[in-house]
């Protein structure tokens, strides 16, 4: 018979921590400060070239970094369950955002893409609110008992649709196939977790498969051609058009090259000046390569790993299925897109255009990012110790 001190350790070893995940909370605050530090020193240039300022940028990187460690302390106190009750309303209101860069006066188009809606001080990129809200959205509706999921219209159809609405308007309104991705290839991460049946996705996508087959000759034509075609072609070949497509990309691997194992030191990159067009932008990892080697990356590499694990952590021990899924699509969300970013920046995939988490430029992505941890640390409130 066990003792009453073994029971009252085990009843203890099964209560909900309510105490933050700090290896995720210092992972993530390593990344920020890497990334400022990284902002400045590869914006120097061009913020001086541009505004005559080689501070531009990183002032307001850092700007919303405090804005965003804000929101992230915020929303580990904000319980996570309370988006169960609005995930269809918080789908919607994402959905319309897109919609909203068409809107006279309020979208701005930069560098030929119509993306962002500007408003007052701040301006914002609807895509990056709506990777949450479709996390937020498939997490809720797999948990929702009201859902027949066990029909193919609640299983399969409707989430497809669901996932094809906002790609079709990224894909159409604001030519951006990058964001479409990474939402596509999360969905499919939180629709393979939620313990759906599989059969009735395998078999659409047979059925689309084998339309796609079938139209092949007949739309060929328009698919070939354009940029993403030159994008594709660039990558294959890249130094067969060093001064067109491929430029970005054939800069990049030079400072990749340039770094060796120590780097050639912070703040001494030569790509940085006006060679790699906008470095702190999607590009950084390329100066970092260049200033801290293969060292540097490799350290960065070992940081997005520690937060993987972390993530997934907390998804398993998680004390709601809600809970669960809301933590491995944000968890896969950081994870998806700085997997891509480097293998874009390494030339292992085509340019997409998707930024680095936590250390690219980007306001409102930083922002975003930070309170998706803030939602991911207060699940871990709730996990049971182990």
């Amino acid at each position: 018979m066990p003792n009453k001190a073994t029971q009252t350790r085990k009843a203890s070893s099964n209560k909900n921590t309510n105490i933050i995940d700090m290896p995720l909370l210092i992972t993530v605050l390593i990344l920020l400060a890497l990334g400022i530090v990284m902002v400045l020193s590869a914006s120097a240039p061009s913020a001086l070239a541009k505004y005559g300022d080689s501070y531009k940028f990183v002032k307001t990187q850092a700007v919303a970094a405090v804005l965003g460690i804000g929101v992230m302390f915020f929303f580990s106190v904000f319980p996570h369950q309370f988006f169960k009750k609005y995930y269809r309303i918080i789908y919607w209101i994402s959905f319309v955002l897109l919609f909203s860069v068409l809107v006279p006066g309020l979208g701005v188009e930069i560098n030929g893409a119509k993306r962002w809606i500007d408003i007052s001080v701040i301006r914002i990129q609807p895509s990056e609110i709506t990777k949450i809200g479709l996390i937020i959205y498939y997490a809720g509706y797999y948990t929702d008992s009201k859902n027949k999921l066990d029909t193919f219209w609640g299983n399969t159809l409707r989430p497809i649709i669901a996932l094809g609405l906002p790609i079709v308007v990224l894909l159409k309104i604001q030519n951006h196939m990058s964001a479409g991705v990474v939402m596509s290839l999360v969905t499919m991460v939180i629709i393979l977790m939620s313990g759906c049946q599989l059969k009735y996705y395998a078999t659409m996508f047979l059925a689309m498969l084998s339309v796609g087959v079938i139209s092949l000759p007949f739309i060929k034509d328009k698919i070939i051609g354009g940029f993403r075609t030159n994008r594709i072609i660039a990558w294959l070949k890249p130094f067969d058009d060093p001064s067109g497509t491929s430029y970005q990309t054939i800069q990049g691997l030079y400072a990749i090259g340039s770094g060796g194992l120590f780097g050639v030191g912070l703040g001494k990159s030569k790509q940085k000046f006006l060679y790699i067009p906008e470095a702190h932008n999607d590009f950084i990892f390329a100066i970092i390569a260049e200033e801290l080697g293969f060292i540097g990356c490799a350290a960065i590499l070992v940081l997005f790993a520690v937060f993987a694990v972390r993530g997934f952590l907390i998804a398993i021990r998680a004390s709601d299925m809600f809970g669960s899924l809301v933590a491995i699509g944000i968890t896969s969300l950081i994870i998806v897109q700085a997997l891509l970013n480097i293998a874009v920046v390494t030339n292992t995939i085509p340019n997409t255009g998707i930024s680095l988490p936590f250390l690219s430029y980007g306001g409102t992505s930083l922002i975003i990012l930070l309170g998706s941890v803030g939602v991911l640390l207060n699940i871990s409130r709730s996990v049971k110790k182990i």
